[in-house]
């Protein structure tokens, strides 16, 4: 990881489970509920929000679909395990299947954006089981990127690693030891056979956060970084990305009407 990315890990750990105390306690709700995949960033969440809130606060969730790697749900039940917090398994294979029986030639991505938005279902209506907050469990890479399902594993109460490049939340990971299986493992939403996240995208995380770093954090342009020597493909390819998925970052934008309104 490049130096520039490197955070003071207390700080931040710090700074995170304050916000969710502060967050959680202002809403009026009980504890939280956490979508958990068996991937790291749903495995840091995990441990800042027992931090913030203790064990008996915190109710997790695996959403095993039929083809996901059963290394997921594994991982999933280590971390429960690790941090003594309760876990349920909840299989959205019955309701995906019986939507695409009546769509046999839906394709994969439609196939994972349906998934995703089922398991962001499910843990919604788990929170109002509980009178919990819903921990959303993305990262700041992936939400630059756009590489998220909107009103899927975008949709969240509060965002406390939504701040975090990837290459930092392998950091913080390891500072707060959530089991080196999980970080060591390549990213991967689970959505079918085979599937990483890096080789969907076509480039590896750690070139996205030094692009975005350097977009975001030194107000640099792309001919600026590609003068300094970064690969200018990569450089396109992460401005694209950024580019093409900025509707996803904002809210629905609403049409204004004021001059269509009557005078009183």
């Amino acid at each position: 990881m490049p130096d520039k990315l490197n955070i003071d890990e207390r700080a931040a750990t710090e700074t995170i489970v304050t916000f969710i105390q502060d967050e959680i306690s202002a809403a009026g709700l009980d504890g939280a509920v956490i979508a958990l995949s068996g991937g790291i960033d749903s495995a840091l969440s995990a441990y800042l929000t027992v931090g913030a809130l203790g064990p008996d606060a915190v109710h997790t969730f695996n959403m095993p679909y039929a083809t996901s790697n059963p290394s997921s749900q594994e991982h999933a039940e280590l971390v429960a395990s690790e941090l003594a917090i309760p876990i349920e398994v909840i299989s959205i294979a019955p309701q995906i299947d019986l939507y695409f029986d009546r769509f046999p030639d839906a394709s994969m991505l439609r196939r994972a954006n349906k998934m995703a938005r089922e398991r962001m279902s499910v843990i919604y209506d788990m929170a109002k089981v509980h009178h919990a907050m819903v921990i959303g469990t993305g990262n700041k890479t992936e939400a630059m990127l756009g590489y998220t399902t909107m009103w899927g594993d975008m949709a969240a109460g509060i965002a406390p690693i939504g701040d975090l490049y990837k290459a930092q939340v392998r950091q913080l990971a390891a500072y707060l030891k959530v089991p080196q299986a999980i970080i060591d493992k390549p990213p991967s939403a689970d959505l079918w056979p085979g599937q990483t996240d890096e080789g969907e995208l076509g480039i590896t995380y750690e070139e996205a956060d030094l692009v975005l770093h350097n977009m975001l954090e030194l107000s640099k342009d792309a001919d600026a970084m590609i003068a300094e020597g970064v690969d200018a493909a990569i450089v396109e390819c992460v401005f694209d990305l950024v580019r093409r998925s900025s509707f996803k970052r904002r809210m629905p934008k609403v049409c204004a009407i004021d001059d269509c309104r009557l005078d009183p």
